[in-house]
């Protein structure tokens, strides 16, 4: 695989195409520009189980929001670490967070972020088993385009 380059070097070497010490491409190794087959699908794994993980994290966070007892902003700030379950809904975003940089080294960013939004899919779904919130038409019709979305963007990914 080449890329080109346009870039003045005082001296080429290597894999590298060299005319009078401008790079003009670069070779990239098939082996270092493909990821392996079971790295990436373990990368998307545990991007999955990010989403699970921060939709979990909303559930915590909407369960201590209603124990703030003043709605401002550095009452709401304390209450993060005095409301347990505002605190567990902060700490599952720090696992979250691990997670996803763990998983971003073994596969392509374009594949992975877009499964993040699946966190959409099962915050609405537990909105709706946890909270009694409505499903409507609309809510489910944004959560199959969701789901349709996000397969269609891990089709496209390279092999």
């Amino acid at each position: 695989m080449r890329y080109p380059y346009l870039l003045t070097l005082p001296y080429c070497r290597g894999s590298v195409d060299c005319y009078h010490g401008v790079l003009s491409s670069v070779t990239v190794l098939s082996e270092t520009s493909v990821v392996e087959g079971h790295k990436r699908r373990r990368a998307v794994f545990i991007v999955v189980a990010c989403t699970l993980i921060g939709a979990l994290a909303q559930v915590f966070i909407k369960l201590g929001a209603a124990h703030l007892e003043h709605p401002g902003l550095l009452a709401t700030a304390i209450g993060i670490f005095t409301i347990p379950t505002l605190f567990a809904g902060y700490f599952l975003y720090g696992i979250f967070t691990v997670l996803l940089v763990y998983a971003l080294r073994d596969a392509e960013l374009s594949i992975l972020y877009p499964v993040i939004a699946l966190s959409y899919v099962w915050v609405t779904l537990a909105s709706v088993a946890i909270f009694h919130e409505t499903m409507n038409l609309p809510k489910a019709l944004g959560v199959a385009i969701i789901v349709l979305g996000v397969a269609v963007l891990g089709r496209g990914g390279t092999s």
